[in-house]
């Protein structure tokens, strides 16, 4: 039996859309790729880090890691301080293809992220394509996130969306595999090129 006809696109953010990653910050306050791996490991851990995505305040998680790592307390206090040198700026490649399928007219075109509620409204007023959605489903606002089933949830039962008729590109395999789970096509996005080539298999471009 042929797979249903795809009719809804559901892109991640951070990674995807979004050139997001703690190291661009702390290329600037360590002095070596190791000393940053041993800190991302070790202290502003992705586990960490992810309780703020779910909606965790970021003083609180700040403070705790504090006390725990004094001697790290410049460090910590940068992740939120200084939250905006994390991010450089638009994938170009892949707002391309999200613009083509705009223009397609195709397609209901969403957004699942697990983003910090505190935050996304600078997100929306710094990238214009984030309005070009017809939804985002935020993990922060939600208290909620990837790869849990219940926020694929959230957005497929708050739009209407039918899982097998829809695909959600992450470059998390993790939360790729988190939407599978729940009947949703799933692609791993590597790159701008290797994501066109996936949606071309798929035929929607």
């Amino acid at each position: 039996m042929n797979n249903p006809k795809i009719d809804t696109i559901i892109f991640d953010l951070g990674g995807v859309l979004i050139d997001w990653n703690p190291r661009h910050l702390y290329r600037k306050i360590f002095n070596t790729e190791e000393e940053i791996e041993w800190f991302l490991q070790n202290i502003c851990t992705s586990d960490w880090n992810e309780q703020q995505d779910a909606g965790r305040p970021f003083e609180e998680a700040t403070e705790e890691l504090v006390e725990k790592f004094p001697e790290h307390e410049a460090a910590i206090r940068a992740w939120y301080g200084r939250w905006q040198e994390t991010i450089t700026g638009p994938l170009p490649g892949t707002v391309e293809i999200l613009r083509s399928l705009i223009d397609s007219k195709k397609y209901k075109l969403y957004a699942l992220t697990n983003w910090s509620e505190q935050t996304f409204p600078w997100a929306l007023q710094n990238f214009e394509f984030l309005h070009w959605f017809e939804g985002i489903v935020v993990s922060g606002i939600e208290k909620t996130r990837k790869p849990f089933p219940e926020f694929y949830h959230i957005l497929l039962n708050r739009y209407s969306i039918n899982p097998p008729q829809s695909v959600f590109i992450d470059d998390s395999h993790r939360n790729v595999l988190g939407a599978q789970a729940v009947g949703i096509r799933g692609i791993h996005f590597q790159s701008p090129a290797q994501l066109l080539q996936e949606l071309k298999k798929l035929e929607i471009v």
